[in-house]
């Protein structure tokens, strides 16, 4: 197909030729426009005007919807299920750690009342209602009130199995430790074993040692014979000297001026090792003294009042 454009603008008349390609693309694109159009007249009719619907439409809709909730329901329900399922699990599991750690209490000789793991931890306050939901489905709130007790109830055997852990770890270390001597004579303590706020930051810090208040130069002794295993100097501890004692049991002498016994020693308990000072993150003249069983920090005050001698 041949058309000739004729316009006062041209010099000569001009033609285009169309072919069959060509007439395909303009009918399709005219059909997108007409459904788009359609399509577009339908929302709007069903966006704003749903009454003008006719029956079978609205039908139609109906399903559609009906459909879609009930998959959304089934999905939930399908949740649910499982969440009950392990929350079965839990409590069975819960149980048989209420078991066990009953047990270690009575291993550790503790009182019953002490550490009762079958009793749920005491708690209380004023009753202050959730308004944010109106209606809630009666499962789901259940579920989630016995999420929440279990909750509760494993933060306290968490805190009570803690205490039971660093007990018994405390009562070990007791037995396998030779005779010790304090590190310092007559040092006084400026910082004990556990949490405190930190002198640099002024955040909640755990301090894992006590802190001997000596001045600069003080001699500092091996609280119990063993071989040093580091002597040298550490980011935050200073000049730090470490010593092996057998069956994972490590001191650990901080913030030393000067030290003196060197790595692969043999020392002999009350023997000097170093000298006091505040070397390291320090913020004085002190000696930082840290008792470790199987890597873990322990309270070395049990460890020198029972074991001075």
């Amino acid at each position: 197909m041949d058309i000739i454009l004729v316009s006062n603008r041209f010099a000569k008349a001009r033609s285009l030729r169309l072919t069959g390609s060509h007439v395909l693309l303009t009918i399709l694109f005219a059909l997108i426009l007409f459904f788009t159009a359609l399509f577009s007249a339908q929302y709007l009719i069903v966006r704003f005007h749903p009454d003008s619907l006719s029956s079978g439409v609205r039908s139609w809709l109906a399903s559609v919807q009906s459909e879609e909730q009930l998959k959304q329901q089934a999905y939930l329900r399908e949740g649910l299920n499982t969440m009950a399922i392990r929350l079965g699990q839990m409590q069975a599991q819960l149980l048989r750690l209420d078991s066990l750690g009953g047990k270690l209490a009575k291993m550790s000789g503790l009182k019953p009342h002490e550490f009762a793991f079958d009793q749920p931890p005491a708690q209380g306050g004023p009753y202050i209602p959730d308004r944010s939901v109106s209606q809630k489905n009666v499962f789901l709130d259940d579920i989630n009130h016995q999420l929440s007790n279990l909750s509760l109830t494993l933060a306290d055997r968490r805190d009570k199995l803690m205490v039971l852990e660093t007990l018994l770890q405390q009562d070990r270390l007791d037995k396998k430790l030779f005779t010790s001597v304090p590190p310092v004579t007559n040092g006084r303590h400026s910082s004990n074993f556990g949490w405190r706020v930190d002198p640099f930051t002024g955040s909640r810090a755990m301090h894992e040692g006590v802190d001997f208040t000596k001045p600069d130069g003080t001699p500092i002794f091996a609280a119990a014979g063993g071989i040093v295993v580091f002597s040298e100097m550490h980011p935050q501890y200073g000049n730090m000297i470490e010593i092996d004692h057998g069956n994972d049991v490590i001191t650990r002498y901080a913030h030393a001026s000067v030290l003196i016994a060197k790595t692969g020693q043999v020392v002999r308990r009350g023997q000097e090792i170093a000298k006091v000072g505040s070397t390291g993150r320090s913020t004085g003249s002190h000696l930082h003294f840290e008792v470790r069983y199987k890597g873990s920090a322990q309270n070395p005050l049990p460890f020198l009042k029972s074991k001075a001698g």
